[in-house]
């Protein structure tokens, strides 16, 4: 997939996304990993940060990008094979939900190789925070999964914790601020609550 892009001259410039790259919400996006291909294209995004979950160092012409654009890498190593312990990424994916949350890091892009499993699991998490139905979080997973969706990722999503996330500071912003809109974000069945305590991240 490509998309075709008018520069100031008026010519037409063809720029590559990432392997399987979408939208998450506005500011929010989710990839496989990026090749240097897919370089110009991430300039349109105008990125402040990148979420990458992998266990394996992070390519150095990708590093040498982010530094020439001032993008800041979050690197949470999460193991990539097909039976993982529930134990083991779920203090990583918390951290990563807490720096996807804060609008500060925003426009974020998370990817890990292919932007199926690991990326998959952190916006299922996401999805939680937000309050979605498990049905549609699912959904979601195995539609950039498919037949390649793992029964442990849909039990990680599903026994996650979100709750302790919804009393930071972070998520208040996150909820009732958004990324550069000024707008309230819509969540299904928010709950009037206290204001909490700040947390740090």
């Amino acid at each position: 997939m490509a998309c075709i892009i008018e520069d100031d001259e008026g010519d037409n410039a063809v720029m590559e996304p990432p392997y399987n790259f979408s939208t998450v919400e506005e500011g929010v996006y989710r990839a496989g990993c990026p090749r240097p291909s897919n370089f110009a294209f991430l300039e349109t995004l105008n990125l402040r940060s990148i979420i990458y979950l992998c266990l394996e160092p992070y390519p150095e012409e990708n590093m040498e990008f982010l530094r020439a654009h001032h993008i800041q890498l979050f690197q949470f190593g999460i193991e990539g094979k097909k039976e993982p312990s529930f134990a083991a990424p779920t203090d990583a994916i918390r951290e990563a939900l807490k720096i996807l949350i804060d609008v500060r890091n925003h426009p974020v892009l998370i990817h890990c190789n292919h932007g199926k499993h690991r990326t998959g699991r952190l916006v299922g998490c996401l999805r939680k925070l937000q309050n979605w139905c498990f049905s549609s979080v699912i959904d979601e997973y195995k539609c950039f999964a498919g037949i390649k969706s793992r029964t442990t990722d849909v039990k990680f999503i599903e026994i996650f914790d979100a709750t302790c996330l919804r009393q930071s500071i972070h998520s208040i912003l996150y909820r009732y601020q958004g990324y550069s809109t000024g707008k309230r974000r819509l969540l299904c069945g928010e709950n009037d609550g206290h204001i909490p305590q700040v947390a740090s991240v």
